[in-house]
């Protein structure tokens, strides 16, 4: 999440201080004016160029502006294709479902039924929890501490973070938070705890409509659900009736290792959401994905007026027919995971603290335990040239969402930055006390 320690106003951003918003929160960490952006590189007004750890936070898995992506828009825009349909048919439409289907969901013996509830990832998760309380006649939706699903009211109920929740002004109710995997230590089995609550009708927890869960918690600083837990949670769902609602969001477009986060547990929710990196170039788009049986909407009974972002198809197709349909983009993920993997690791052995790495494959950081000390090493980073921020419950963990296009020189290159930027952020404390 966005720290707040670099000052802001320059003359270039007086527009902005004057006329947006004070809920503006990356541009804080960031004060500079961006002006374009290839791969892994954002320049700035000034012509100085950055490297880019943040990745639109996980929007922009295969970089900036990836030639065959743009070059497929800017064909589709040229020859006057439909830029907005609603949810009629169009071609474009066509094309990514049928794209989808065979590279996706096919080889990985996944049926879904393919919900475009609207544009963004809050608006997939209204659309999930919505429809497994229509399908199961409950309201109750049991979801985990450390957890983010949006800030629109649904998915902020289900949101763990109190700062994003402070700002509902109303409460927040139908969801019962429980402890996620390890969050009373590696001892205590919290898939356990939540099956005993189930089965105890004096526990006070009502039956759920559904598990809503993240397998690697991005906001909430890198959390990583062991896979038989998992596998535990979704026995659970099954003997209690409750559907099981995978949100992909940020860990899903190949970032945790696969295209979709779970399936290394051999785990089929019943309800995946997919956004972010999705449409592949950051532009708007998002999926419900649900299985046939639970598809029980009325016509438009849940809309949006955006679910029809032919451009987005455009480049989301695009995207899966380049990167996903053979495995050699999964490999080179594998590579750059152990890379990141043992460059962290080397971190937490050199700078002697109290340091641990957190994380899997291309979502990974580094846990400095503080996080005045992760806000200081952020803002080091950028001083170098590296745009990275940080999450969890404390912005303690630096977090590394380097595009998964990245060239090794350059992951190469951003990692050497942030190895500098934490030597620095551990010395200015020290530095500041000798003034």
């Amino acid at each position: 999440m966005p720290h707040q320690d670099t000052p802001e106003p320059t003359p270039a951003k007086n527009t902005f201080l004057r006329l947006e918003s004070e809920v503006r929160s990356y541009c804080r960490s960031f004060p500079t004016v961006f002006t374009s952006a290839q791969g892994a590189t954002l320049r700035d007004a000034s012509g100085r160029t950055y490297l880019d750890f943040l990745a639109g936070c996980s929007t922009l898995n295969y970089g900036h502006n990836d030639p065959d992506l743009k070059a497929a828009l800017i064909d589709y825009i040229a020859g006057d294709g439909i830029a907005h349909g609603l949810d009629m048919y169009t071609e474009a439409k066509e094309a990514f479902l049928a794209e989808f289907e065979a590279t996706v969901l096919k080889p990985r013996g996944l049926d879904y039924r393919v919900q475009f509830p609207g544009p963004t990832g809050a608006n997939t998760v209204e659309a999930a929890i919505k429809l497994a309380r229509k399908a199961t006649g409950r309201h109750n939706v049991v979801a985990f501490t450390n957890g983010f699903h949006g800030a629109t009211l649904g998915a902020l109920a289900a949101t763990g973070n109190s700062h994003h929740r402070g700002g509902a002004g109303i409460a927040l109710t139908g969801v019962t938070r429980v402890p996620y995997a390890g969050y009373h230590g590696e001892d205590v089995d919290t898939a356990e705890m939540l099956d005993r609550m189930l089965n105890d009708p004096s526990s006070g927890v009502d039956a759920p409509a559904a598990i809503l869960l993240e397998t690697v918690q991005g906001e909430g600083g890198l959390n990583v659900a062991p896979v038989d837990w998992l596998r535990r949670i979704a026995q659970i769902a099954r003997a209690h009736g409750a559907l099981l609602i995978i949100d992909d969001i940020q860990a899903g477009c190949g970032r945790a290792g696969t295209f979709f986060s779970f399936e290394n547990s051999g785990v089929k929710p019943d309800i995946v959401t997919l956004a972010k990196s999705l449409s592949g170039m950051g532009l708007p788009f998002a999926l419900t994905l649900v299985a046939p049986e639970y598809d029980l909407w009325k016509p438009g009974e849940h809309n949006g007026t955006f679910r029809g972002n032919c451009h987005a198809f455009v480049t989301a197709r695009a995207a899966l027919a380049k990167f996903w349909r053979d495995g050699s983009f999964q490999t080179a993920i594998e590579q750059k995971s152990a890379l990141l993997e043992r460059r962290l690791t080397e971190m937490v052995e050199r700078f002697g603290q109290d340091f641990r790495v957190k994380g899997r494959r291309m979502m990974r950081g580094l846990d400095v335990r503080d996080g005045d000390l992760a806000s200081r090493v952020c803002s080091e980073a950028f001083l170098r040239g590296l745009v990275i921020e940080t999450s969890g419950a404390h912005d303690e963990v630096v977090k590394v969402l380097a595009p998964l296009t990245i060239t090794e020189t350059e992951f190469a290159q951003g990692l050497d930055i942030l190895e500098r930027a934490v030597a620095a952020a551990l010395e200015a404390p020290a530095a500041v006390a000798a003034e």
